[in-house]
């Protein structure tokens, strides 16, 4: 292997403890610059028409919160799931539901976990720009407790880490990112770009960043959860989406063997295009598979209004309530219904009979007390690409979830 593999994404260079590492180059490349090709050209308008039509039905919806509750848990366990996590979202939502006495699912918590840190940096971009400390607080957060938790939380690495197979070493490694030193000049000029008002396409700029932020690797772990938590962070900061609906783990995990080609393929031949072609592929799919599953679960939404009104018209006011509430939280007990609603417990166990009755719930606990309700018509809409990866996928960054660190 040459010293310098492709100078226009970066170059390899030999370190005193002899193993080489990729030292990325600033972005844009400039040798020679972006090609805006015809092809290209398409793929962005593509993607453009087909987010911007999932922003405007979201701006339409009755109450578009209860769907973005539940499109960030899928994302939660698909950016989870192509780490390693196994889980189903079922695991999941039934862990939120249950008492913390009853909780046994750390794999689920881990999810949860992503869910929070998502939440929180989207707060956080209501008070403060994106920032490398905006990105440090929210790795923070992912990684404060469980898997992961003595990995440094909130801070960038002091050490080497590098990439590949179980049980690689170093000189073994399929992928060594820049040491420390040279980690903390590119992530100055990684923040850089996300400021600058460079005449690049937005989209493009997300595809950019992304994958020049997986090639810097800057934590011990859960480097690729916050990269792709980036990307939609973007589109919000750039007020490009009003609601953070946009989220491309479902594509990564369906094309996770060519997602990690193509990030190869730009530090090895420095093939930017062919990986921006990849984004934006993924977004235009994303977006409008996105788009199709909020138009079901609209009229899904209004099938189950007319139902209620038809079958419990003496318990219809809070029989919509509890659908509503539904819609963040398809899984519910007696409990949930008392403090969502303000009603009595007598009261939420009848609506929860009178709705598992109807057919709109499912009771899955098959127990004479603390009897746990599902939502099933509604969680399989949002089923879709959420199934555990097989013992064989490639996880994380390079066909391998392990991530070492050295020294």
């Amino acid at each position: 292997m040459a010293d310098i593999i492709s100078n226009r994404a970066g170059r390899y260079v030999r370190q005193p403890t002899d193993y080489r590492a990729f030292i990325p180059a600033p972005l844009p490349p400039t040798a020679p610059p972006l090609e805006s090709s015809g092809e290209i050209q398409c793929s962005l308008n593509d993607a453009a028409l087909e987010l911007g039509r999932l922003d405007g039905l979201t701006v339409n919806l009755p109450n578009p919160d209860l769907f973005l509750s539940m499109y960030v848990r899928k994302e939660a366990l698909l950016s989870s799931q192509i780490e390693g996590t196994q889980a189903s979202l079922d695991e999941v939502l039934e862990y939120e539901a249950l008492s913390p006495t009853r909780k046994r699912a750390p794999e689920a918590a881990d999810v949860i976990r992503y869910v929070a840190a998502m939440n929180f940096g989207l707060q956080r971009l209501r008070k403060m720009p994106l920032s490398l400390r905006l990105i440090r607080e929210i790795h923070g957060e992912l990684m404060k407790e469980g898997r992961g938790s003595n990995r440094m939380p909130g801070e960038f690495r002091t050490s080497q880490n590098w990439i590949g197979e179980s049980g690689c070493t170093i000189n073994t490694a399929s992928f060594v990112p820049p040491p420390p030193h040279e980690m903390t000049v590119a992530l100055a000029d990684l923040e850089k770009l996300i400021h600058s008002r460079i005449a690049i396409p937005l989209l493009i700029k997300c595809a950019l960043i992304h994958a020049q932020f997986e090639t810097i690797h800057p934590f011990l772990d859960g480097n690729g959860r916050v990269g792709r938590l980036l990307i939609t962070f973007l589109l919000c900061h750039e007020k490009a989406i009003s609601r953070p609906l946009l989220y491309l783990s479902y594509f990564f995990k369906a094309n996770r063997s060519e997602y990690y080609d193509r990030l190869n393929a730009i530090r090895f031949a420095g093939d930017w295009e062919g990986w921006i072609q990849f984004f934006l592929r993924g977004v235009a799919e994303v977006a409008q598979q996105a788009t199709g599953t909020a138009r079901k679960i609209l009229s899904l939404r209004e099938q189950h209004q007319q139902l209620i009104h038809t079958a419990l018209p003496r318990a219809a006011t809070n029989a919509l309530r509890l659908l509503d509430h539904l819609y963040a939280k398809p899984y519910a007990d007696a409990n949930d219904v008392v403090g969502a609603l303000h009603v009595s417990q007598p009261t939420a166990n009848q609506l929860l009979t009178k709705l598992e009755k109807a057919g709109l719930l499912q009771e899955i606990t098959r127990q004479s007390w603390g009897r746990l309700y599902s939502y099933r018509e509604y969680l399989d809409l949002l089923k879709e690409g959420t199934e555990k990866l097989g013992p064989d996928a490639p996880q994380a960054a390079s066909r391998g979830k392990s991530t070492k660190t050295h020294g």
